[in-house]
């Protein structure tokens, strides 16, 4: 399964999200890697200052011809994560090629559900050549019991793409561990932060699990209809 974090507007937190899916992911003893397409290689800088093991393979390849190359270079591993661009159009577009679940993380504000509105139209266009591509949408740094916080989802409704129920909260225990060239499973594996990045793995490997269902009662029906 390949999972990309795409936003057309920098700092809503793709990478900190990237970093910390690949770890979970890779807890559950599946072989992922974690390409950073972003030019400015920040998921590289956090695994060269990292000075424990590292659970999952980190490479950059932050190129226009990735959707090119995305089978080849995941062809030894259960699960890629892409980290993407801000603003980049050519290479945003690839990297929603490569994709099988396209995550658009979105900041609590009135900016990021503007920059989401463009990421969407990205994927609509690209459902012109891959219409099984899934989009979702991941609620992130939400600040706990504030009125912005509880009303993003109507203002993000208007986008028709799923919204994921798990929120990641702000909370510093993701920007110290990121730091440190860790995570929060890392960190402080019991704590709130690692449980909000565990719910938000599971639905989207749920996800996974439903389309692999869909294509096994789909090649079922053809076998009877045939």
């Amino acid at each position: 399964m390949i999972y990309a974090f795409l936003n057309q507007k920098g700092g809503v937190g793709k990478t900190t999200l990237s970093l910390h899916v690949a770890g979970a992911l890779a807890r559950s003893k599946k072989r992922v890697l974690l390409v950073d397409a972003d030019p400015q290689q920040s998921a590289m800088k956090w695994s060269a200052i990292r000075t424990g093991a590292i659970s999952f393979s980190v490479i950059g390849m932050a190129k226009a011809t990735l959707h090119k190359e995305i089978a080849s270079l995941g062809s030894d591993y259960d699960h890629v994560v892409i980290d993407g661009p801000p603003r980049v159009t050519e290479l945003a577009r690839s990297i929603i090629l490569s994709a099988d679940v396209v995550v658009i993380p979105v900041q609590p504000s009135p900016f990021d559900v503007w920059a989401a509105a463009e990421t969407a139209d990205l994927i609509k266009e690209a459902r012109v050549f891959k219409e099984n591509l899934k989009a979702v949408i991941a609620i992130n740094r939400k600040i706990v019991n504030t009125a912005i916080g509880r009303d993003v989802r109507e203002a993000l409704s208007s986008l028709e793409l799923p919204i994921l129920a798990a929120d990641i909260s702000q909370r510093v225990g993701f920007a110290e561990a990121v730091a440190s060239g860790q995570t929060v499973l890392d960190t402080d594996p019991d704590g709130l932060a690692a449980r909000e990045v565990i719910s938000l793995v599971r639905e989207l490997v749920k996800l996974h699990e439903q389309e692999s269902e869909l294509r096994s009662a789909s090649g079922h029906a053809a076998i009877a209809g045939g």
